[in-house]
């Protein structure tokens, strides 16, 4: 029945036993090789860039075949490394991260979501200073903003609100006042059915998402908060097939997950061109690194390992739902497994976008959920490497545990809806 039964959400597409994992081999070099860009007698900066790209990933991928040799359990997911660089960013971060000072809420969620993907476990008293920081952080009008005393934003207010469910306890769900937050979303509600950002904000489907992600979690959504919603969602799909951030824009991985997530909790996943989302987001993995790039003819980046790898298990769902019967991936988890593993890891902990770029948070969040994504697809578990690189199953739709918004839809919806619902007047 897919995601949301009855506003409920449908936790069937996850594994409920732990499952004997298949072990996967790695791609053999003269199969990679074969792969190679070409760029048709047409030399351009892009070209150029992407045969520079090409030649670094290649060179990963043929120092891992002669290390395999020695240690057959290669690649290693460095998750001790990635521990310590995480918890370390907990406490202090470096000045290459003052331009995120709008952005707390953000720094929160994807340390917090990262070492949840690695079953690593924060102490409590941990959780209540994160728990406080972020209620500081949350406006006296409703939602949150990038810092304590900032204008609410909704892509902060997503943050937040994800960061309080993983962590998961009372405390943090109390944090978020509810009747005050779905003020603030029919504040940034449109008439036509978007979202903006902020007051007198921009105007893109990641104002749908997050707007529709954090009611959804906290039981605040009503039909009227979402009227017409979905009609200026599939607006935004473009000839390509994917989405673009609002009608007439180039399709863009980001959106994409944001308008099939959006549309899949409002129950309308089946009114997009599921086929031509399919084709463009099957074509955005390359075809020698095995990570997926953002849009066409852009490089590879491993956030992308989860912006275009989310969709696929969401439109395996749909298609299953309308009675397909899907036997095979829809891409290629062993080669996605092999460039974050071989090509996204900073030997000291953290992850990144491609060789030769610093690790930062940000990626080390989505390329983890990525990660997640690839191993965990399809009811089946695939391991690349050594069977410890399994991490944590990530719910598709809002990129947390679900076990963790299971535990926060329970409590949430045990509180009933606000009773100032009904505001479109």
């Amino acid at each position: 029945m897919g995601f949301y039964v009855n506003g409920q959400c449908n936790f069937n597409f996850i594994r409920s036993e732990k499952s004997m994992a298949k072990i996967l081999s790695l791609r053999s070099l003269e199969e990679i090789k074969k792969q190679k860009f070409k760029d048709e007698g047409v030399v351009t900066i892009t070209s150029l860039e992407q045969i520079e790209v090409e030649e670094a990933v290649y060179k990963k991928l043929h120092d891992l075949s002669l290390r395999i040799k020695v240690n057959p359990n290669l690649p290693e997911l460095l998750q001790e490394n990635h521990k310590c660089y995480l918890l370390d960013c907990l406490i202090y971060l470096s000045s290459g991260y003052q331009s995120l000072d709008a952005s707390r809420p953000w720094l929160c969620y994807w340390i917090l979501h990262a070492l949840a993907l690695m079953g690593i476990k924060i102490d409590e008293k941990l959780k209540s200073a994160i728990a406080k920081f972020l209620a500081k952080c949350q406006s006296p009008d409703g939602g949150f903003g990038g810092g304590p005393g900032h204008l609410p934003h909704l892509a902060a207010t997503y943050a937040a609100v994800n960061a309080l469910v993983i962590l998961g306890t009372e405390e943090a769900y109390n944090v978020i006042k509810r009747d005050k937050l779905q003020k603030f979303l029919w504040r940034m509600r449109q008439s036509d059915g978007s979202f903006c950002m902020h007051q007198d904000g921009e105007i893109d489907i990641r104002g749908v998402y997050c707007a529709l992600a954090v009611a959804s979690l906290t039981n605040v959504l009503s039909e009227d908060l979402v009227r017409g919603t979905f009609e200026w969602i599939i607006s935004c799909q473009t000839y390509e097939g994917g989405f673009s951030g609002c009608p007439g824009m180039e399709a863009h991985g980001g959106y994409a997950f944001c308008g099939l997530s959006a549309l899949i909790i409002l129950g309308k996943g089946h009114l997009c061109d599921l086929q031509a989302l399919l084709r463009w987001t099957v074509n955005r993995q390359m075809r020698l690194e095995g990570g997926f790039q953002g849009r066409t003819n852009k490089l590879v980046d491993g956030c992308y390992s989860f912006w275009q790898g989310a969709a696929f298990p969401l439109i395996y769902s749909l298609l299953a739902e309308d009675g397909f019967e899907v036997k095979n991936h829809f891409f290629d988890e062993r080669a996605l497994q092999e460039y974050i593993l071989t090509c996204c890891q900073h030997p000291q902990g953290g992850l990144l976008d491609k060789p030769g770029k610093h690790r930062d948070i940000y990626h080390t969040s989505y390329t983890l959920s990525g990660l997640s994504v690839a191993q965990h697809f399809m009811n089946d578990l695939h391991i690349l490497g050594d069977p410890d690189n399994e991490v944590c199953c990530t719910h598709p739709v809002y990129n947390i545990r679900p076990d963790h918004v299971r535990k926060a839809m329970i409590f949430f919806n045990n509180l009933g809806v606000p009773s100032n619902h009904n505001m479109s007047t």
